[in-house]
């Protein structure tokens, strides 16, 4: 019997170059890759916002609206016991925070939310039973008005062009920075010190608080204006981090850099 004729390898057609290169997707795109100088971009890791830190200030913005509604309806007891706790849980999630390495970005947003959100409700809750005077309360809330109004439109000058909503939420672009000045420091103290004292009076009976709760009325009006006024005129309050024209210019260096790097490839 005579061997079967051997059969001539035939160079492989454009066509089925292309055909193999569609059913091997990677190896499609290392071509490409490799072809188009592309960079690849890594993927962005999700840090783990369930930490102990983090949920100890979730509680404590949980707990500040029955703080309010303990105090409305004359629950002194439960309201004092709810604002010692979130002064605890504020203390305490930033050290085990700084103890064990567990800062997160979400952390650093929602801290000082809790702060603020606690304040707000303890004001307007005092206020509304008659134990904080109402000027007191339009001074320490417009003061807070004031410096959000502020940040948002620091953050908006700080935006590199173009500027969208989307850009603007972005907080991984270049931004403002607020760095709290000394006497703010010291009126957020005084000003946690002053609803504290307010809620333990009703609570302590037999002792007159009306001459030191008047004092400390006085004090935290003066260190709130204080503060206000110490983010206007000091130079070190805000920080503008990237210059938006600056860093327009940079990124245009960097894609005709890349891009002359990708021809001498």
């Amino acid at each position: 019997m005579s061997a079967p004729p051997l059969r001539s390898k035939e160079p492989p057609t454009s066509q089925s170059k292309i055909s193999k290169l569609l059913h091997q997707p990677q190896t499609l795109g290392k071509k490409l890759s490799s072809k188009l100088g592309a960079v690849t971009v890594p993927t962005t890791k999700k840090e783990n916002i369930y930490t102990i830190p983090n949920l100890l200030t979730f509680s404590r913005i949980a707990a500040s609206p029955f703080i309010g509604y303990a105090i409305l309806h004359d629950q002194h007891a439960l309201a004092l016991g709810l604002f010692a706790y979130a002064g605890v849980t504020d203390a305490l999630d930033g050290w085990i925070a700084r103890r064990w390495g567990l800062q997160t970005v979400v952390g650093t947003v929602i801290d000082p939310m809790a702060d603020k959100m606690l304040m707000t409700v303890l004001v307007v809750a005092l206020t509304v039973k008659g134990t904080l005077p109402l000027w007191l309360a339009v001074l320490i809330l417009g003061r807070d008005v004031a410096l959000a109004i502020s940040a948002i439109y620091y953050r908006w000058i700080s935006l590199p062009p173009p500027k969208t909503m989307a850009r603007y939420w972005d907080f991984s672009l270049p931004s403002a920075e607020v760095r709290p000045t000394a006497i703010s420091k010291v009126n957020t103290f005084l000003q946690l010190g002053l609803m504290g004292l307010t809620t333990v009076a009703p609570v302590v009976t037999g002792v007159d608080f009306g001459m030191s709760l008047t004092l400390m009325q006085y004090i935290v009006a003066t260190t709130t204006v204080w503060s206000g006024a110490s983010y206007v005129f000091s130079k070190d309050a805000v920080k503008i981090l990237t210059q938006p024209q600056q860093t327009e210019k940079k990124e245009k260096e960097v894609v005709v850099g890349e891009g002359e790097k990708k021809r001498e490839l």
